[in-house]
């Protein structure tokens, strides 16, 4: 794997600081990291956005953007408000390809969840992804209601042809409840995929090397990490 997409199943659900800990994970081992960020909304120009958090977490990474629209919105819809052309799936795969020439690992991270239109005729990061023959990473948050949502999500790739390699939980509670318990055990069932991850919500707030401590025990070996889910989830039986 050299390009993974990532993808929320919604907002607010954590995923820069799971792209960030991908990124600071594969670039501490020695491996050239490349963020591309397609359509950054909400942001207004000279502002830090989301590719900021991920060097200031994970260090001497390339980030990307392609645009930048004030209004924190869909991209189609911020990008109709503010008078700014619309990113085409064709031009951010030209991007990440652009930069996978050059580098061990791009990761291109979405707006918001798999299906938010980018453009007028409706495309969408899962169209990036397919324009890449790119595998699919789900972000879920841990709460009531994610099993729903990160099925949609799930389904969407599937009809779609794409690969989903797994889910991360973005966010995870420090006091969980029953239903973010249950849901360790459900959430891969449900994705069609493995539970890779789960990082602890206010991961953002930790210093670099702290950082990095954290997302090689909160993520797979498969990138990287020593995150075990049955070990896990042993002390938060549902």
């Amino acid at each position: 794997m050299s390009v993974l997409v990532i993808t929320g199943t919604g907002t607010d659900v954590g995923k820069t600081v799971v792209v960030a800990a991908l990124a600071a994970l594969a670039a501490a081992d020695g491996r050239r990291v490349a963020v591309l960020k397609p359509a950054q909304t909400g942001i207004a120009p000279g502002e830090p956005g989301d590719l900021a958090e991920v060097t200031r977490l994970a260090g001497n990474v390339t980030t990307k953007e392609l645009r930048r629209y004030p209004d924190p919105l869909a991209p189609a819809t911020a990008a109709r408000r503010a008078g700014q052309p619309t990113v085409h799936p064709s031009e951010a795969a030209a991007a990440a390809s652009a930069l996978n020439e050059t580098h061990d690992l791009v990761l291109v991270e979405g707006a918001g969840g798999l299906l938010v239109r980018f453009d007028d005729e409706g495309t969408t990061i899962a169209d990036t992804a397919w324009a890449l023959n790119a595998p699919v990473l789900v972000v879920a948050h841990a709460s009531l209601g994610t099993l729903n949502t990160t099925a949609l999500t799930a389904e969407a790739l599937l009809r779609r042809g794409l690969e989903s390699v797994g889910v991360v939980i973005g966010r995870w509670p420090a006091d969980p409840d029953l239903a973010a318990r249950c849901n360790l055990q459900d959430l891969p069932e449900v994705a069609g995929a493995p539970l890779l991850g789960v990082l602890p919500d206010g991961a953002a707030a930790l210093a670099r090397p702290d950082f990095l401590d954290l997302a090689r025990s909160s993520l797979s070996p498969w990138f990287g990490g020593t995150f075990d889910p049955e070990k896990f989830a042993a002390p938060h039986a549902c």
